[in-house]
Formats: C-alpha cells, sequence, structure tokens
C-alpha cells in the first residue's frame, strides 16, 4: 500500500476545512494512518522546502507555512499519490477543477489549502521529515 504526505496548510486550518478535506481523502478510499497539528518551525520547513530554500519567493512561503497551524497526515491507499494529488487539485485554485480541495478551500497559488508529495520518492523523503 502505497503511502503519501498531506499537509493542511494554515488557511485551510483558519477556515476550519480541515474534517472537510480529510472527507475528501476517504471517500477516495484512502487511509489517515497517521496525523498532527502543529505550527512548522524554521528547520523544518527548511528540510521539506530544501529545493526553493534560496529561491527569492521561498520566503514568503516559509513565512505563510509557520503562520499558524497545519494539520500532518499520512495518508495510504492504492496509487495514494496520484489520488491525493487528483483530489488537491491543480496549484492554482483558479485552475483547479470543480470537486476539488484547492478549487473548494484555495485562496490563490500561495495559499492553496493543501500540499500533497510530487510523487513516490518525494513523498517517501518528506514522511521521514514530518514522521520521525
Amino acid at each position: 500500500m502505497e503511502k503519501t504526505l498531506v499537509l493542511i496548510k494554515p488557511d485551510a486550518v483558519k477556515k476550519n476545512a480541515i474534517g472537510n478535506i480529510i472527507a475528501m481523502y476517504e471517500k477516495n478510499d484512502l487511509v489517515v494512518e497517521d496525523m498532527y497539528i502543529t505550527v512548522a518551525d524554521k528547520a523544518i520547513l527548511d528540510e521539506h522546502y530544501a529545493e526553493h530554500v534560496e529561491k527569492g519567493f521561498y520566503p514568503e512561503l516559509a513565512e505563510f507555512m509557520s503562520s499558524g497551524r497545519i494539520v500532518v497526515l499520512k495518508v495510504a491507499g492504492e496509487g495514494a499519490v496520484a489520488k491525493v494529488r487528483a483530489i488537491n487539485g491543480a496549484t492554482n485554485p483558479a485552475e483547479a477543477e470543480e470537486g476539488t480541495i484547492r478549487k473548494a478551500f484555495g485562496t490563490d497559488i500561495g495559499e492553496n489549502a493543501v500540499h500533497g508529495s510530487a510523487d513516490a520518492a518525494d513523498a517517501e523523503r518528506e514522511l521521514k521529515i514530518w514522521f520521525k
């Protein structure tokens, strides 16, 4: 059974969308194996977004991701990575399909409600960061 990481970002937590978001994964035959709520610190964000730390947009991203509580989920199921990405929708909520999390709860490309691992290798790396 494949596993992937989901982060419910501060904007969606502030909208009280946690339960609705988790329900969307569960309705698609995915199982939440583990979860917790935290406020991300700089060290974990720098590790998670290692490929972006030197980019100009990173300080704003890190500030947003540490601006409030996030929900960290280990999600499992057949084809979990691809399923989560489809359920999340396009990164830009304006381009996301109806019925996706980002269309329902995202505000813009920065505040887009959720993060899902890009592929199986990223999922393995990210799960090790968030679930030590």
